[in-house]
C-alpha cells in the first residue's frame, strides 16, 4: 500500500465514527449549513488577487510536523491580508493534524472562499464540509472511481459547494472530464515516490478544458515558476509547506506575493 491507500483505508473507518457521533441531522442544524457560499472559481479568476490558494498544514506524511502551534486565526487572516484569493485548511488529523475547528475558525475570521482539504470517500463528508464552513471540497482521482466522483460532485452542488478535482496523470484527468468539477487540480507530487515535477502542470494543460480553472498543486516556491504556469492557462496556485515552514506562514506569504504582483 502507498500512503494515499494508507489514508482512504483509514479514512472509511473515521468517517464511520464520526456518523454514529455527528448524524446529518445534527450537522443540517449548523449556523454554516443555511449560509451562502464564496465561489472559489470566481475569487480565481479575479484579477486584483494572486491567485494564490494559501494552505494552512502542520504537518505531512512525507515531511512529519511542519508547523504544529500554527495560530489559525492569525495565518488566516495574514494570508488574505497578503492578497491570497483562497484559505485551504486540512482537516484530516491523523496524517496531517489538521481538525474541523480549524476551518471553523478560520471560516470566522475571514470571508472568502475556503477549501476543504481531505480525503473525501462518502457523501457525509461533503454535508460536513457545508456544515462547518467550507465552500469548496477536494475530491481526488487516485482515490475514487469516476462513478463515484460524479455523484460527490453532483452532491457537492446541490449544497452550494464547488468541487475541485485533483489529478496526478493524464489517464485519471481523461477519466473523469465529464464529472463536473469546477476547478481541475495537477498535484505535481508522485504519490509513490513524492517526488515533485511542476513540468506535470505544463504537460497535462492542454487536455484540461476551458470551462474548469487550472489549478497547479504542490512544489511552488518561485513567483518565476507562477509566472510561467500562466502561460499554460494556470489561474490557481496552491501553496502550503513554502509558508508553514516559516514561524509565521503569513509574512512569508506577504513577501512571495509582493515579489509575484512586481512580475505582472
Amino acid at each position: 500500500m502507498n500512503i494515499l491507500d494508507t489514508i482512504i483505508a483509514h479514512k472509511y473507518k473515521e468517517v464511520e465514527d464520526r456518523k454514529s457521533l455527528y448524524p446529518v441531522k445534527l450537522l443540517e442544524n449548523t449556523i454554516y449549513f443555511s449560509s451562502p457560499t464564496v465561489s472559489l472559481k470566481k475569487y480565481l479568476l479575479r484579477e486584483d488577487k494572486a491567485g494564490i490558494i494559501a494552505e494552512i498544514k502542520r504537518k505531512s506524511p512525507s515531511k512529519g510536523w511542519i508547523n504544529p502551534y500554527v495560530s489559525i486565526e492569525r495565518t488566516s487572516i495574514g494570508y488574505m491580508q497578503a492578497g491570497a484569493s483562497a484559505l485551504s485548511i486540512l482537516t484530516d488529523k491523523e496524517f496531517f493534524g489538521g481538525n474541523n475547528e480549524d476551518l471553523m475558525i478560520a471560516r470566522k475570521f475571514n470571508f472568502c472562499p475556503i477549501l476543504r482539504k481531505d480525503f473525501v470517500v462518502d457523501e457525509y463528508q461533503i454535508v460536513e464540509a457545508k456544515s462547518i464552513g467550507a465552500d469548496a471540497i477536494l475530491l481526488i482521482a487516485a482515490a475514487l472511481t469516476p462513478e463515484r466522483i460524479k455523484a460527490l460532485a453532483t452532491l457537492a452542488h446541490s449544497l452550494s459547494l464547488e468541487v475541485l478535482l485533483e489529478v496526478h496523470n493524464l489517464q485519471e484527468l481523461q477519466a473523469n472530464l465529464e464529472c463536473g468539477a469546477d476547478c481541475i487540480g495537477v498535484n505535481n507530487r508522485n504519490l509513490q515516490t513524492f517526488e515533485v515535477d511542476v513540468n506535470l502542470s505544463k504537460q497535462l494543460s492542454e487536455h484540461i478544458p476551458a470551462s474548469v480553472v487550472k489549478i497547479s498543486e504542490s512544489g511552488i516556491t518561485a513567483a518565476s515558476t507562477i509566472q510561467d504556469l500562466r502561460g499554460y492557462g494556470y489561474k490557481g496556485f496552491l501553496m502550503g509547506e513554502h509558508f508553514m515552514k516559516s514561524s509565521r506562514p503569513e509574512r512569508m506569504a506577504r513577501e512571495f506575493i509582493d515579489e509575484l504582483m512586481e512580475l505582472v
